[in-house]
């Protein structure tokens, strides 16, 4: 399969599991504080990281320190601003904001990269997914009520994000992506551990007996901290990370069909019309990329004739 193919395979198959997630989350948080549930997900993702590849590399200081920004910036912080903002605002805004972060990080990448610039394609795209995102998150309801605080957090989430993608750019052709996901969760760990120490609240790990909340933290862990961030960082290699990050849109549609099999929440015609401007917003922002880079190709073997 080729590697831009599969990228999008890649990519789509992170959306999927990050977009159940919330509902793992949902139900651990009937128990567990966020910072608990951040450490157990990330203690987990790093012993089933660490069995992937074992493999001991030279410390280059230079790189740890941009190991330890990505987990403070794509790991702790995002996490922190998000689920803050969830005790703010309501998940409908949080939503919607969050989904921001695919053309935050367009924006900041035009302006640190030298191969991810802006393109008519990049707003159009994100015009429509973004009209697509509104109608998936209210699905059916009219909803909004603004909140200062929360509605703020939710933003520098998806700051926090687009920073993480910036920085990931730089070390996704340097490391295998297991490795370099090994990393950033050890010090997404190391940062987030002071956080449950300080909030000293008991940790109810008896409750994990029950098999909903056991097999919750193992999609968390397992699959949403570990396995993911590995297929997104390969996707963001081989797609680049303004493509990569257009899959985001997605991130409403999934949980909205998960929440409809899992916990019984309707699906309406307004959630499905906002899917089908989703999937269109991503293919307009990748197809026109791929006709502008086509053009930039015949215009430099043009020059050379």
């Amino acid at each position: 399969m080729p590697r831009k193919t599969l990228g999008h395979v890649f990519a789509l198959f992170t959306i999927l599991i990050w977009g159940a997630t919330f509902i793992a989350s949902k139900m651990l948080l009937t128990e567990f504080t966020p910072f608990q549930i951040m450490l157990m997900r990330f203690i987990i993702a790093y012993v089933v990281l660490l069995i992937m590849n074992h493999k001991l590399h030279k410390i280059i200081w230079k790189d740890e320190i941009m190991f330890c920004l990505l987990a403070i910036f794509g790991s702790t912080l995002y996490f922190i601003c998000e689920n803050i903002a969830l005790t703010y605002t309501l998940a409908s805004n949080v939503g919607i904001i969050i989904a921001l972060a695919p053309i935050l990080t367009a924006l900041l990448a035009h302006f640190t990269t030298h191969d991810e610039r802006l393109h008519k394609g990049i707003f159009l795209g994100f015009f429509v997914a973004f009209i697509g995102v509104v109608l998936v998150v209210f699905n059916g309801t009219v909803l909004l009520k603004l909140n200062p605080m929360g509605d703020i957090l939710s933003l520098l989430a998806a700051v926090m994000w687009a920073v993480y993608s910036t920085l990931l750019k730089r070390c996704v052709h340097k490391y295998d992506g297991i490795y370099l996901t090994r990393r950033v969760v050890f010090y997404a760990i190391l940062t987030t551990l002071p956080l449950v120490i300080k909030e000293n609240k008991y940790f109810p790990l008896e409750t994990l007996k029950e098999p909903k909340l056991f097999l919750s933290l193992m999609l968390l862990g397992i699959l949403g901290s570990g396995i993911c961030y590995v297929t997104w960082n390969y996707a963001s290699k081989w797609l680049g990370i303004v493509v990569t990050n257009n899959y985001i849109y997605l991130n409403p549609f999934v949980t909205m069909v998960a929440a409809g099999v899992l916990l019984g929440e309707p699906i309406t015609i307004m959630g499905l019309l906002g899917s089908a401007l989703i999937i269109g917003g991503i293919i307009i922002s990748d197809r026109i990329k791929s006709n502008k880079n086509i053009e930039n190709k015949n215009y430099e073997i043009g020059k050379e004739l």
